[in-house]
């Protein structure tokens, strides 16, 4: 690609002074980045003119088209921000600072600190290089994404960025294209999505999943390709004769194809549980009428000529989706005696759904309706950095982007009406927070539906919530526990945690000594080294790390994770029991068929699944049960379910024997509960002996179980506690 290119693709509107903005930018990109190459072996200035070309085609401002030509110059060149800000302006300057990687770790990773401390990393709590890059990355990422709450355009050029790395990740090794591709997946598609950036939303996750699954893909994609002619040319025909229904109506359209994304497909065929012969909306068209009452005049229209399907009609125009989506979906059974799917909107609400916060700066002149749009979407980043801005470490940062903000949603009503949307997995703890912070400080109870529920239930789309509040007082810190399942969203915890950093220090430092002790204490550990521990942590002071920890900055999950780390690399775990001998273990690939014995095994080819793939055994005639991955098309296909039969991969050679006692008072169901939480962990019972006081209704409960390390333990401990009726439940100590 050439400069000359680039320019001949720039916005109509852009002025002389524009496009020579452009210009200057890309000789200091090309001077700049003379003689480096990238892994395809092509100049470096050619992935600048792409994501420059890319974001020319969004119409973007010339500001934001110089900003791409020189969005790798500093972190790259020698070229620095303030040769940018002298040459181009704060602007650009600013623009480019927003997208570029940084160097060295702030100190606000914890995750890493050990590599900057003055006296060197102390004994077995050294981070390794693979860690401090990971680190490295996340700070990245939560830099981008904190400025992107400034100037929305920061984003979109990283979104840029990554898409022209994403048409070239070919040439990089499988490893880092698994790694790049599953990191899109996880955080930029989801934005784009967001965003609204339909555009770039799709190609994102189609390319990310080529390289994630190449299998299924490659599936999906053959499929789509058999019969590629054939679906175009009913495709073409059945928009000829909708746009004639319309138009015998009075209704003037736009009707025309709508092509459906290899990754959607799969996610609709891993949704419904089905193979692709048996989606039904693989066909689809859109109609592009004038306003929105005729859109519901041309749905009638369609539902008259057509038989609807049931089931399959989504009114998305009177409830937008969380990205500003607007559109009416149905699905009818056309002509040929096969599904059709139909969308209709309006040329506005079709701009918002291609291009969502870019349609700002590509559509602006004189529409009101993006201005909004832009507005809610911007004020959604706001929202978004408001209490993001308090997490300390930058790995937590990304999750609650993903779980707060990324994941499917549900939308639930609150008692006088008002939609409110979360992520799967909300409880009423998470809802209540949603209304007001000190709803949630205050919260002792909720009801969904007019039917009191636990605070652990899993909320559902349509749910009206209630929730009960307490005149005075503050959350539970068992809210904070993530073996508890109380709080699914980020922002939940964040301003759980808030609350308890303003209790007096003296406080939070009693507390959080008394919760570390009894943690260590029911694992059975003695002596932990606790100056390192915190110095891993970023915690100079011994005291200091017992405050984070009373104050719910720092979770016992994360310590107990780290001393699991430190188990791997120490030559004395803390687990010191006798681990199972080689002869009683299974082999790490051998496979555990659930309810069968003596079966022949063998690996299907056509998937070839390795140890940790999520795994199901299909049962052959005469030879044997043959072990495909769980998403492997042939399997999605089998319509004789009753020959699939659950099977597992060996249990793991490193596994220790671990006394542990359960006290509670009996009831009906006990032991039941017990054994389905250990099962659930993929903890095994080695030995069980139940003892009850005919006085006290007391019931002792000694367990012999074999975990992985202490983490394991750790979490088995918390949900065993978590039990009704369950006083406590701790490892016992030899003696």
């Amino acid at each position: 690609m050439q400069i000359e290119q680039l320019l001949v693709h720039l916005p109509p509107y852009y002025t002389l002074a524009d496009k020579t903005l452009v210009e200057r930018a890309y000789r200091v990109a090309e001077k700049a980045h003379q003689g480096q190459k990238r892994a395809s072996g092509e100049p470096y200035v050619q992935h600048c003119l792409a994501v420059a070309d890319i974001l020319a085609e969004l119409r973007m401002p010339a500001a934001v088209v110089a900003a791409g030509l020189l969005h790798d110059t500093v972190e790259d060149t020698d070229v620095t921000l303030d040769d940018l800000r002298r040459d181009f302006g704060e602007e650009v300057a600013s623009l480019v600072d927003g997208v570029t990687k940084l160097v060295s770790l702030p100190r606000v990773s914890r995750a890493d600190n050990a590599l900057q401390e003055e006296g060197g990393p102390a004994e077995d709590f050294h981070a390794s290089e693979w860690e401090r890059k990971r680190a490295l990355t996340n700070e990245s990422l939560r830099k981008t994404f904190l400025a992107m709450s400034k100037d929305v355009r920061v984003v979109i050029i990283k979104l840029a960025d990554r898409l022209h790395n994403m048409r070239t990740l070919a040439h990089l090794p499988p490893e880092k294209q698994r790694r790049i591709a599953q990191q899109t997946l996880d955080i930029f598609a989801p934005l784009a999505n967001r965003l609204g950036i339909w555009q770039i939303k799709w190609e994102l996750e189609d390319l990310g999943f080529r390289y994630v699954n190449p299998e299924a893909y490659k599936e999906i994609a053959s499929k789509l390709a058999e019969r590629r002619t054939e679906r175009e040319k009913e495709l073409t025909r059945a928009s000829e004769r909708i746009r004639e229904v319309l138009a015998e109506a009075g209704i003037q359209a736009k009707v025309y194809g709508r092509p459906k994304h290899i990754y959607s497909i799969y996610r609709k065929m891993q949704r419904k549980g089905v193979p692709f012969e048996a989606l039904r909306d693989v066909r689809g068209v859109r109609v592009i009428v004038d306003d929105i009452p005729t859109c519901y005049t041309a749905l009638g229209v369609v539902h008259t000529h057509w038989k609807p399907i049931p089931g399959e009609f989504d009114d998305y125009i009177a409830n937008p989706k969380d990205n500003s989506y607007q559109s009416l979906h149905t699905a009818v059974l056309f002509e040929d005696r096969k599904v059709l799917e139909v969308q209709i909107r309006t040329p506005e609400m079709h701009q918002r759904a291609e291009y969502g916060v870019a349609a700002h700066w590509r559509y602006k002149e004189g529409d009101s309706h993006l201005d909004e749009d832009f507005e809610r979407k911007i004020n959604w980043l706001r929202q978004l950095m408001e209490w993001q801005q308090d997490v300390a470490d930058a790995s937590e940062f990304l999750q609650g982007m993903k779980t707060d903000f990324f994941d499917d949603r549900i939308y639930v009503f609150t008692p006088r009406g008002d939609i409110l949307d979360l992520p799967v997995g909300a409880t009423p703890i998470d809802f209540a927070y949603h209304i007001h912070t000190e709803i949630g400080h205050r919260c002792r109870g909720a009801k969904v539906n007019g039917k009191l529920v636990p605070l652990s239930y899993k909320l559902q789309t349509g749910d009206q919530v209630e929730i009960l509040t307490a005149r005075r007082g503050g959350p539970s810190r068992d809210w904070l526990n993530p073996h508890l399942g109380l709080v699914k969203t980020q922002r939940a915890r964040a301003k759980i945690r808030q609350w308890f950093k303003r209790q007096a220090r003296e406080q939070n430092l009693t507390h959080g000594k008394a919760v570390l002790e009894r943690e260590f204490r029911r694992l059975g550990l003695e002596a932990v080294a606790l100056e390192p521990l915190a110095r891993y942590f970023n915690y100079q002071a011994v005291d200091d790390f017992y405050v984070a920890v009373g104050c719910g900055d720092l979770s016992l999950n994360r310590i107990v994770n780290r001393l699991a780390e430190v188990e791997k690399e120490k030559e004395k775990p803390y687990l010191t029991a006798h681990p199972r001998s080689a002869e009683k273990t299974p082999p790490e690939d051998e496979i555990t068929i659930m309810g069968l014995k003596g079966m022949l095994i063998q690996r299907a080819k056509c998937c070839n699944p390795a140890p940790g793939d999520p795994i199901v055994g299909y049962v052959t005639r005469g030879r044997g049960a043959v072990i495909h991955r769980q998403d492997c098309p042939n399997i999605l296909r089998v319509r004789d379910k009753g020959r699939l039969v659950q099977v597992s991969w060996g249990v793991p050679t490193q596994a220790y024997t671990v006394p542990v006692r359960v006290q509670a008072y009996d009831r009906d169901g006990l032991m039941k509960d017990i054994a389905v939480v250990i099962a659930d962990e993929g903890v095994n019972i080695e030995n069980v002996s139940v003892k009850v006081s005919e006085k006290t209704g007391l019931a002792l409960i000694n367990l012999v179980l074999s975990v992985r390390d202490i983490a394991q333990l750790s979490r088995v401990l918390n949900r065993l506690e978590n039990l009704p009726n369950v006083l406590e439940a701790f490892r016992q100590r030899a003696g």
